[in-house]
């Protein structure tokens, strides 16, 4: 049986987390916070050896880039989507990581729906995110996709604001992310909702 109180992992280099990712593809991170987000991502990136495609709908992480508060990486290839490329640039990411390991982050769900208005958004956004979690799983690549979130009346993680419900699927890993004093706290979620594991990453420069 699932432990009720599960204990909590001390996970400053990521090597638990990591290997929690591992094991479903995609992983969505839903959090509160979009600058704990982004923090969480950059630890993430600066875990990690081989290159990362980052699909920054948010604009967030580019603009720390751009401002040198995030110390530029040559692993890491940029991508910020328009409604006018984006079709594009799903394509050319799907033919990279069907020939080479990459970390794909799509940052963040919001941003991505934000792009359209029409009502087939929701069926091409989840087609490529199947395409490209379908493609990563077949040489160890991975995706990594970012939401801000808030849970409704009924406890349902919906996006925030918008009140769309995140996308359900028993091959993608869910995780809460939340700051607790000087740490960041990581659940890893099972599909009814509950914490299953908890991770803790120190916050040095706090």
């Amino acid at each position: 049986m699932l432990d009720k109180n599960p204990q909590e992992i001390l996970d400053n280099d990521l090597t638990y987390v990591k290997k929690e990712f591992s094991i479903k593809n995609p992983n969505m991170i839903l959090c509160s916070e979009p600058f704990l987000k982004a923090e969480i991502l950059n630890e993430l990136i600066d875990s990690i050896s081989y290159p990362v495609i980052f699909l920054d709908f948010d604009l967030l992480h580019s603009g720390y880039v751009v401002s040198e508060l995030i110390k530029k990486n040559e692993r890491v290839e940029i991508y910020r989507p328009s409604k006018i490329d984006l079709k594009k640039i799903i394509s050319e990411i799907a033919n990279k990581i069907s020939s080479e390991k990459f970390l794909v982050i799509i940052d963040s769900l919001n941003g991505f729906y934000n792009i359209f208005d029409e009502k087939e958004s929701g069926r091409f956004i989840n087609a490529s995110l199947m395409l490209l979690s379908s493609i990563s799983r077949e040489n160890g690549s991975s995706v990594i996709i970012t939401a801000i979130t808030r849970k409704n009346d009924g406890g349902e993680w919906i996006l925030s604001p918008g009140g769309r419900h995140i996308i359900d699927s028993k091959k993608s890993g869910m995780f809460y992310l939340k700051r607790i004093d000087k740490s960041m706290i990581i659940r890893s979620l099972n599909q009814i909702g509950n914490t299953e594991k908890i991770f803790r990453i120190e916050l040095f420069n706090v």
